[in-house]
């Protein structure tokens, strides 16, 4: 009699209070064909619904003596290896997440299966022909069917010279039609075999070039780095370099290198924007070595690099966030460029920071970690001044040219002067200044659309969302108030409030209303755009930024997407049009995230032989983080931030926990709040570094009509501090006396 095997399987669809491994049977047709790291479909619950599960391990034996039986096996092989598994395992416990929430952000949508187990992306296949029979046969056989079936014979010919080749190619060539391949099939002259190819996404590709050569500082780094990769352990390390220093030059050199050993590399970038450059960059380093995972690619074309860094065919990835889960298999380095960018935490299940999971693949594969940024996030400087990290930097520009020169314009002074253009003066005759030396401007502005909101000039009354508190975002292009929350939106046919038939105000200034302005200041010039609403299709992105390059188009005008990493050496004006936007955020980081986003956009002028400039644009002049933004002085930003920290009790002198619960009913939702906060005194009673703030109401109150209130805690971070979370969490979920509101909780070291 075969010995028992019993799956320890994790479910899909449960809540995270209900997640925990289930065991089920292994029926013994299936036993020697099931490993850890399959899915599978199993009963689940009372109504034994049909569930995909996760086996996650196998055993002998089992607590419970009546067990289910797994009803059917829907991988060949493991989706997921035993390090993924306990990566998804390490994911729910810091993140406070389903193992299948875990999952989802590993595995590309086209490996997922439908409730049928069938995939909802299939292997891509190529239908290949070749001779069945020798050359010198078909050769005759080609003569003889010169008259009387041309198409045939001259099918065979080309057969001749080229011996295999697929069908599409073979009739887009000889002009045949795929009856003619089929006959030919039949009539056993040729045979056809189908095989999977894999889908990839499309980029400029360059020649085959030696790697870069590295100036006096850039080698000083590379050497230090270079002891890190061959450590064999966990190392992480910090590369500080100003805006425009080389760092991407040692990256490149520190991959070649970690190939050499016979490991694989991973490299993030905060935005989809900055693939193409990068790809366009790498391969002429690495060939076909590359595959880049990000969510502007075809479901088809993620399915399919994704198996390819799985089959060990490509040992570079290159992508954004999601791509820290690629399955590379012996990392030997975790590159994270702009480490610093608020686009590396993800904002929906499973709620993590991709410098967190890189850290955890580092610690467990014996690989360096290695950040990147010219404006370094605060913890990452303060871990490298404490010796955490190894600490390198890059003080000057690796053409050794001047940092841009920066000029400021109050908007006060515009306004008072009659320029109620979203454009001052200055930056207007500078445009047209770059415009007549056939050089190229850059234009940011970190809000899209037309308009903020519109409201009447009579009566005061403002659209806004019926479903969120928030005013609706005007659209000039369809004409349409959309709101950026739920994405409710409103056509509007004519500029008459509907309260009382005065004249509409458009107020604020978005991406659209910018190109308007231009459009009508600068006539006949042609300008580029790039936000979330030009770039929606796949490919956009490198479009639009091929077409800059090399049409020269004198304006590019975006949002964050154009202030990091583009490197373009005909840009030699940047305009910030208004430096204030992101200041008053009201949350920790606002200061950081302004002085980040200031520092990179600067540096994106003057990138070539020819000096550069940048106009930024505010109402407040004399602010300190734009101050030291346009000296690029990231030195006294950092000393001055980290003791307004210290103060607050904030990262990296603390971990914050936010518990925030939603719900329709916004009494219940205090209530709710109410509760974590008095049972967060209660078990922190004592515990001088805990602090406790809340409950109150999120910036944007009500999304789709719920409620939204939070309660933070600022803590040391500990596993005892993580358990009670988890508990609480649970309790919140399940307590009858808040039904209708929902908990999660978020962690930010």
């Amino acid at each position: 009699m075969s010995e028992r095997r019993i799956a320890r399987v994790a479910v899909s669809g449960v809540t995270y209070w209900v997640d925990r491994p289930y065991d089920y049977l292994v029926p013994p047709e299936i036993a020697e064909s099931v490993e850890p790291g399959m899915r599978v479909f199993v009963p689940f619950g009372k109504g034994n619904r049909r569930t995909e599960g996760l086996i996650l391990a196998l055993q002998p034996e089992s607590s419970r003596s009546e067990l289910k039986s797994i009803l059917d096996v829907l991988d060949e092989t493991p989706i997921v290896s035993e390090a993924q598994i306990k990566l998804l395992i390490w994911l729910r416990e810091r993140c406070f997440c389903t193992i299948y929430d875990g999952l989802k952000a590993m595995l590309p949508t086209g490996l997922w299966f439908d409730a049928k187990g069938v995939h909802r992306v299939g292997d891509k296949t190529v239908r290949l022909v070749s001779l069945a029979i020798p050359a010198e046969e078909a050769i005759l056989i080609s003569a003889q069917k010169r008259r009387s079936a041309p198409v045939q014979s001259n099918l065979l010919r080309i057969l001749c010279e080229t011996g295999q080749v697929s069908v599409p190619e073979l009739c887009a060539f000889s002009g045949a039609k795929t009856q003619s391949v089929n006959a030919l099939e039949k009539a056993g002259l040729v045979k056809t075999e189908e095989i999977t190819v894999f889908r990839r996404p499309s980029y400029r590709e360059r020649e085959s070039t030696p790697l870069p050569e590295l100036n006096e500082e850039q080698q000083a780094a590379y050497d230090g780095l270079l002891d890190k990769l061959e450590s064999d352990k966990p190392e992480a390390a910090l590369l500080f370099g100003v805006t425009g220093s080389g760092k991407t030059a040692v990256y490149v050199r520190l991959i070649s290198y970690a190939l050499s050993l016979k490991k694989t590399a991973i490299m993030l970038v905060p935005e989809i924007a900055l693939t193409p450059q990068l790809l366009e960059t790498f391969s002429a380093y690495f060939g076909d070595e590359i595959a880049v995972l990000h969510s502007s690619l075809s479901v088809g074309e993620r399915r399919d690099e994704w198996m390819r860094i799985k089959h060990g065919e490509a040992r570079v990835v290159i992508g954004t966030r999601s791509a820290v889960f690629a399955p590379a298999e012996n990392l030997g380095i975790l590159i994270m460029d702009e480490e610093q960018e608020d686009s590396y935490r993800s904002e929906n299940n499973p709620r993590f920071h991709a410098r967190n999971v890189a850290k955890y693949l580092c610690a467990h594969n014996n690989a360096l970690l290695l950040l990147g940024s010219a404006t370094p996030d605060i913890g990452s400087m303060y871990a490298a001044q404490q010796g955490i990290y190894s600490y390198y930097r890059l003080d000057r520009r690796y053409n050794q040219m001047e940092l841009p020169s920066v000029k400021f314009v109050d908007m006060k002074r515009e306004l008072r002067l009659g320029n109620g253009s979203s454009l001052s003066g200055e930056l207007l005759a500078a445009l047209r200044d770059r415009i007549e030396k056939g050089e190229q401007s850059i234009l940011f502005l970190n809000r899209r659309g037309a308009n903020k909101m519109i409201n009447c000039g009579e009566c005061g009354y403002v659209y806004e969302c019926p479903r969120c508190s928030v005013s609706l975002t005007w659209h000039s292009a369809n004409r349409r108030l959309i709101c950026h929350y739920c994405g409710y939106s409103k056509k509007i046919i004519e500029d008459i409030c509907p309260e009382c038939g005065g004249k509409l105000n458009y107020i604020g200034t978005g991406t659209q209303k910018v190109e308007e302005e231009l459009q009508e200041l600068l006539p006949g010039v042609e300008i580029l755009r790039m936000d979330a609403d030009s770039v929606g299709a796949a490919g956009s992105h490198e479009a639009i930024l091929r077409r800059f390059r090399e049409e020269k188009i004198p304006i590019l005008l975006g949002t964050q997407m154009v202030a990091k990493g583009l490197d373009f050496e005909n840009v030699t004006l940047v305009g910030v049009i208004s430096a204030d936007q992101s200041l008053y955020a009201g949350d920790f980081r606002a200061a950081e995230r302004t002085f980040s986003l200031l520092t990179q956009v600067i540096g994106r002028s003057g990138r070539g032989e020819k000096p550069g400039e940048a106009i930024i644009q505010t109402y407040t002049p004399e602010n300190r983080v734009i101050r030291l933004a346009a000296e690029q002085d990231y030195e006294g930003f950092y000393s001055a931030e980290l003791e307004v920290r210290r103060m607050q009790n904030a990262p990296p002198f603390s971990c914050i926990y936010s518990f925030t619960a939603s719900g329709i009913d916004e009494s219940q939702v205090l209530k709710c709040c109410a509760s974590i906060r008095d049972q967060l005194r209660e078990v922190l009673r004592g515990r001088e570094d805990a602090q406790i703030l809340g409950p109150a109401p999120l910036p944007v109150l009500r999304v789709n009509n719920r409620y939204r209130y939070s309660v933070t805690l600022a803590c040391k971070d500990d596993r005892f501090i993580r358990g009670w979370v988890s508990q609480m969490l649970i309790q919140s979920n399940t307590n009858r006396a808040f039904r209708g509101v929902s908990v999660y909780a978020d962690c930010e070291v």
